[in-house]
């Protein structure tokens, strides 16, 4: 009965969370031409989110990015939908694990990390990982937790932050959004942020660095960007950025907000 009671509420919360903040608009930091052309498959491709979550998001893992997905290229390529095509794959808390086109983000103020060194059969299977959990629910037990963290000055201990997003039924089959692509990465032992501790050799005379796997649970978007098994990859600069080529106003009568905003603050 609880939990016949439980799913419209996590349903209803889910829209009301997901609805876009009143005058709060990212700025896109690349063009989606640019965006696309640079993007290999199995890229993570981390968003500044304008939702109400995106607000708790951002404040408990003390970072700009709210939301991950996953680039998984032609994967999915639809001969009816040439124009835009779904190569993301995301969970969003409304709608699950779904593939989405580059387009959703034009707009947005996002980031490009990629997997250093991962090979093309592994990067094979990252995407196909996702790509099989299509059509999979979010954890809808994570949303009253989340909800609880949109206060104007939320009181969470810093140390208890990251474990606030792992507080939902942890079942593989309703992840979060950093939630499944940890899943994929670790699915082929890739890193993105592992416990390290050192042993002694078997001589004892030399230390060894042992990686141990988090919980896929504990990811959040920030841990992509932070990690340092992850190159940033920045757009403009991957295709051939020449300040000499820019085309600055120089008019004597340019509007004076416009100088001012020019200026170091």
């Amino acid at each position: 009965m609880l939990k016949r009671w439980l799913t419209p509420l996590g349903r209803a919360l889910a829209r009301y969370l997901s609805q876009p903040l009143p005058h709060y608009t990212p700025a896109a930091t690349s063009s989606p031409a640019a965006l696309l052309a640079t993007l290999r498959p199995a890229d993570v491709l981390l968003v500044e989110g304008n939702t109400r979550v995106s607000t708790a998001i951002k404040y408990l893992t003390q970072s700009t990015w709210s939301h991950a997905a996953l680039y998984v290229g032609d994967a999915l390529l639809d001969h009816d939908n040439w124009e835009d095509p779904p190569v993301l794959v995301e969970v969003d808390m409304v709608h699950g694990c779904q593939a989405v086109p580059l387009s959703k983000y034009a707009a947005f103020h996002t980031r490009i990390c990629r997997p250093v060194g991962l090979s093309e059969e592994d990067r094979r299977r990252v995407v196909e990982y996702v790509i099989a959990r299509l059509g999979q629910a979010y954890d809808l037990k994570n949303l009253i937790d989340l909800a609880r963290y949109l206060l104007p000055v939320p009181p969470v201990p810093s140390r208890f932050r990251r474990r606030m997003l792992a507080l939902g039924s942890g079942e593989p089959t309703k992840a979060i959004c950093s939630t499944l692509i940890a899943q994929a990465f670790q699915s082929v032992r890739y890193p993105i942020l592992p416990l390290v501790s050192r042993r002694r050799n078997g001589s004892g005379q030399a230390e060894q660095e042992i990686l141990s796997a988090r919980h896929y649970s504990l990811f959040t978007p920030r841990d992509f960007d932070i990690s340092p098994y992850f190159q940033v990859v920045k757009p403009t600069i991957e295709q051939g950025f020449d300040y000499r080529r820019l085309n600055w106003d120089t008019a004597e009568d340019a509007p004076q907000d416009a100088v001012q905003s020019s200026a170091p603050g």
